[in-house]
């Protein structure tokens, strides 16, 4: 028993020993040990950001609302007198807003990036360094879109500069280090992973933001996320929160994005975007079901402007963009920046899906203009009118439609180089009321073909149900182009 029971010890132990030599797989790996040999290095690249603006403020006494009188009113001056009396002054009362920021040195010569909105409306911005000293700053140019500014320091030392890295080879659950000014408290170091990549969150036309579990507070706008080689590889911009504090869902600008941006403020002061002139909409699964694509993907052409790059190339409603110089397009979302960052005047193959055909066009890319999108127009108000002469029922949809008379445009406020039918009424529980389509909208085509009288929609939702696949409308509301598709129910 005694000679078992050594044997039975000597396996045991030799099992230990083997368990402990086997090497854990590479996901196993623990983190880094410390952060502390990176955060040296880095944190005297990394800045404070203070700006102040002067704000005028209404005459007005603390603690009651504005008084808004008509003009000409009788008590208008007295009011007037009443409310300077009060503060003792003849002429708008002006204050000093503050906020802090981050930003780090890009350049030894004294260029800063930080963000956007950090800068904002400032009258006066100063740059302070890990040692403290304090540096006016003046802006070399800036980029609402992308909520990303230059700024320039006169020094008479070369700053200790860092580098963009690659954010394209940035991998979910890699580890990265940001460090800024929350709060006000300079030089703060925290660690996290990256959690996401290519966030959008309905901030900008560019959105594809890293998203990090990194302790990001407010300040922490405009410092660098580095890598764990000591490159920046995002700008960090916002944070979502019920609270205003961390709660683990921070986004940073990738550097991809970032480099191009800032090496044209640098250079030119502004930005020069590609343009293609379309007007674009998601491919959902009904979408690419009714075009017969298969699986949803690209980005599907609502309208091309006049005269724009697109338009001289021959892209038309219902194309779906599918490939831009050389590069798939895997969603509506990825088309704008592809085209954003693309040389202007650069000539490059454009793949599209027409009607179930592949075909590939040419097109010379554009620039952007600089001015902002005009507002939407206002829908016209609801009247009573009588029934529109040829209006019919299309009962399947639930909705009633006519050709567009004189009259109808009028009503509407239809331009007259609309065409189509327009829809009179909606049922209320109808598909059509489901998918939000109104009265006044024009449906310009269906099945990606054109009507311009009742029947022809109804024809074409006749065979779109006995075909057993989704019809494809291109709807026109104030302008607007859009196209939906309409699925009906099976049959038993």
């Amino acid at each position: 028993m005694r000679i078992l029971a050594r044997f039975f010890g000597r396996m045991l132990v030799c099992f230990f020993v083997l368990a402990l030599a086997v090497p854990a797989p590479a996901w196993a790996r623990s983190g880094p040990q410390g952060f502390a040999d990176l955060a040296e290095k880095l944190l005297p690249a990394v800045v404070n950001i203070s700006t102040s603006q002067t704000l005028n403020a209404k005459d007005g006494v603390e603690g009651l609302p504005d008084l808004q009188l008509p003009p000409g009113s009788p008590f208008e001056d007295f009011f007037k007198d009443f409310m300077q009396k009060q503060h003792g002054q003849e002429s708008p009362r002006k204050r000093k807003a503050t906020a802090l920021g981050s930003g780090f040195v890009i350049d030894a010569s004294g260029y800063i990036v930080t963000n956007y909105h950090v800068i904002d409306g400032a009258d006066e911005i100063n740059v302070i360094l890990q040692d403290d000293t304090n540096l006016s700053a003046t802006i070399v140019g800036s980029d609402k879109k992308t909520d990303l500014a230059l700024l320039k320091v006169t020094t008479k030392k070369p700053l200790t500069a860092v580098s963009f890295g690659d954010s394209d080879k940035v991998r979910v659950g890699d580890w990265i280090l940001a460090i800024g000014n929350p709060y006000g408290f300079g030089g703060s170091v925290t660690a996290g992973i990256i959690s996401a990549r290519a966030r959008d969150i309905n901030s900008g036309p560019y959105d594809e933001y890293l998203q990090t579990d990194a302790p990001i507070n407010r300040g922490n706008s405009g410092g660098p996320m580095f890598d764990m080689d000591g490159n920046v590889v995002g700008i960090n911009t916002a944070i979502i929160s019920p609270s205003g504090g961390s709660i683990g869902l921070a986004f940073a600008i990738p550097s991809s994005l970032a480099k191009n941006i800032v090496e044209q403020l640098k250079s030119n002061g502004h930005i020069r975007r590609g343009w293609l002139g379309v007007r674009i909409q998601s491919v959902t699964q009904e979408i690419a079901d009714g075009l017969n694509l298969g699986q949803p993907r690209g980005a599907l052409v609502s309208s091309a402007s006049p005269d724009s790059p697109a338009a001289k190339a021959g892209i038309q409603a219902g194309d779906v963009i599918v490939s831009f110089d050389g590069k798939d397009v895997p969603d509506m979302h990825r088309l704008p920046l592809m085209v954003a960052e693309t040389d202007v005047d650069k000539t490059v193959d454009i793949g599209i899906v027409r009607k179930g055909q592949s075909l590939t066009v040419k097109v010379k890319v554009g620039e952007l203009s600089s001015k902002e999108t005009d507002d939407e127009e206002e829908n016209p108000k609801d009247k009573p009118h009588a029934a529109p002469t040829g209006a019919e029922k299309v009962d399947d949809l639930g909705l009633s439609a006519a050709p567009l008379t004189d009259a109808l445009r009028t009503r509407f406020e239809i331009k007259k180089g609309v065409s189509g039918v327009v829809v009179t009424s909606v049922a209320p529980e109808g598909i059509a009321a489901d998918q939000g389509i109104q009265v006044g909208d024009v449906i310009s085509e269906a099945g990606q073909q054109e009507v311009k009288k009742p029947k022809e929609l109804s024809e074409q939702v006749k065979q779109a149900k006995k075909n057993g696949r989704p019809l494809l409308l291109l709807i026109n509301r104030h302008d607007d182009l859009q196209f939906m598709a309409i699925t009906f129910g099976k049959k038993k």
